[in-house]
């Protein structure tokens, strides 16, 4: 079996990945808060993700592993879009509203990260249903002597978990000097963080013992971990901006409800990302969601790419020049493997599994798919080669190919449908004229007029293909659709 090693947060070291059960390899990974589209760096931990867990599957089988992802939709950012669209003369209460904000944006997520090639995980809990859970593992934690009850609040006691502070290397006095606490009268120390708070009677809320209320933010993560995951699990991963507070608190609640468990062994954390060099900014123009980039063209694999192009652990700056390089060395393999289809059924390659397994090196991996592609060009160019060996050699490299990229989520469709989804042009026009034109030719034998449009299909970048069943035109790599104004 293939030997894992990731980087642990928790550890600050690379170590040989054990899971708690081989059968059963659990992943919690924290999602969106569904108010708004995702922007570009809301979806580059979908996407590193998405590569660990398709390597997961891929070592463990796909029936012995678990990922869950959560959608948090109860939350003050959500509330604030609700109550603008009450202004703005939407129809129906501010539940009502916060609950079509919500399906909304979760649908507008889940298409998104589709077309980065991200697979849905075998969970996607919302945090609405579990508030029971979270109002159970609240009360469990005021019994035990780790929380109390102010004012309609629920608080964490901090100093009652001594380890507060283990996963990002601070002292809680230092995070006491660098944070931005709420100071508020019924804290007992200004550290101490919310686990439920009151709620409006016109605001999403729900009875509790401390009166009508909504959770915090960090109870929710931990009640639905433990309630798809148990009290110990294997990895637990997000953005490294969620490191403090966000998983400290997490492990501080989970820990003091369920001694028992560990809650999970292995943290891994993404960098951020900037844009053009600089960090995310609406101020500065530079601030994209994945549909801004998705509608300008820009297909969802090429962003796929540029982001799997740098470790996880760096940070990762999205360039117009990456994105064009990118398309580039994807049209590349496209036009390697053709249009074969996938074959499941075989061994992947080792290369790229190799280091996948050595933390998630995904740029080294991409380096070994163009490797591979290389090998199989000029394998076909061998002029030894008979028409059947050729096309036997083409068939088992560019099913390895293809494999291999499966893994990092690339080349999951056949090279017409990529350069097709690619292009916004109709070229069924171009179609029928060659198609006419060849038809006279074969009457006439004069082929002059089937020569110049495919010289002018061929010079704008469109791949012409011809057989007894009819023409089929691609755009390629390079496709101009303005040179083929004036073709008639």
């Amino acid at each position: 079996m293939t030997t894992i090693k990731l980087h642990n947060t928790k550890t600050r070291k690379k170590e040989v990945f054990e899971p708690i059960d081989p059968n059963n390899v659990r992943m919690y990974v924290c999602g969106p808060t569904v108010y708004d589209r995702a922007h570009i760096g809301n979806a580059r931990p979908v996407v590193v993700f998405d590569v660990l867990y398709r390597l997961l599957r891929h070592v463990y089988g796909a029936d012995h592993v678990t990922y869950v992802r959560n959608f948090t939709d109860v939350d003050d950012k959500i509330n604030a879009t609700a109550l603008a669209r009450k202004e703005a003369g939407a129809a129906g209460t501010i539940e009502e509203l916060v609950q079509e904000r919500t399906e909304e944006t979760i649908d507008w997520y889940l298409k998104d990260m589709g077309a980065l090639g991200a697979m849905e995980p075998n969970d996607m809990p919302r945090a609405t249903q579990y508030i029971p859970q979270m109002v159970a593992m609240c009360q469990d934690l005021i019994d035990k002597g780790h929380a109390y009850a102010a004012e309609g609040h629920v608080l964490f006691s901090v100093e009652s978990y001594k380890k507060y502070g283990a996963l990002s290397g601070r002292s809680v006095d230092d995070m006491i000097a660098g944070a931005r606490v709420e100071v508020a009268p019924y804290k007992r120390n200004p550290m101490d963080f919310v686990l439920w708070k009151p709620s409006t009677d016109e605001l999403p809320g729900w009875d509790s013992p401390w009166g009508r209320g909504r959770p915090g933010w960090h109870i929710e993560c931990s009640a639905m971990s433990y309630e798809l995951l148990g009290a110990s699990f294997d990895i637990h991963g997000g953005g490294n901006d969620l490191m403090f507070p966000h998983h400290e608190n997490e492990i501080a609640q989970s820990c003091c409800a369920h001694p028992e468990g560990h809650f999970a062994n292995y943290w891994l954390h993404n960098e951020m990302l900037q844009v053009e060099g600089k960090k995310m900014s609406k101020s500065l123009g530079d601030f994209f969601t994945v549909r801004d980039l998705l509608d300008q063209g820009v297909p969802g694999e090429v962003i796929r790419f540029v982001f799997l192009s740098t470790h996880y652990r760096k940070p990762m700056d999205w360039t117009a020049k990456k994105a064009e390089e990118a398309e580039k060395k994807l049209d590349y393999l496209y036009s390697i493997v053709g249009d074969i289809s996938l074959d499941l059924e075989a061994d992947d390659e080792a290369d790229v599994i190799g280091s996948l397994a050595q933390d998630l090196n995904t740029s080294r991996a991409l380096t070994s798919l163009s490797v591979l592609a290389d090998t199989l060009k000029d394998d076909l160019s061998d002029p030894a080669l008979t028409n059947e060996e050729r096309e036997t050699v083409r068939v088992v490299l560019a099913h390895a190919l293809k494999r291999s990229a499966n893994l990092l989520g690339f080349l999951q469709e056949t090279e017409t449908e990529w350069l097709s989804r690619k292009s916004s042009v109709d070229l069924t026009g171009y179609e029928e004229l060659l198609a006419t034109a060849r038809a006279v030719a074969m009457d006439t034998k004069d082929f002059s007029e089937v020569d110049r449009i495919k010289s002018a299909l061929i010079a704008a970048g469109v791949e012409v293909r011809m057989s007894k069943d009819g023409v089929e035109l691609v755009p390629a790599a390079g496709f101009d659709a303005a040179k083929l104004e004036g073709l008639t």
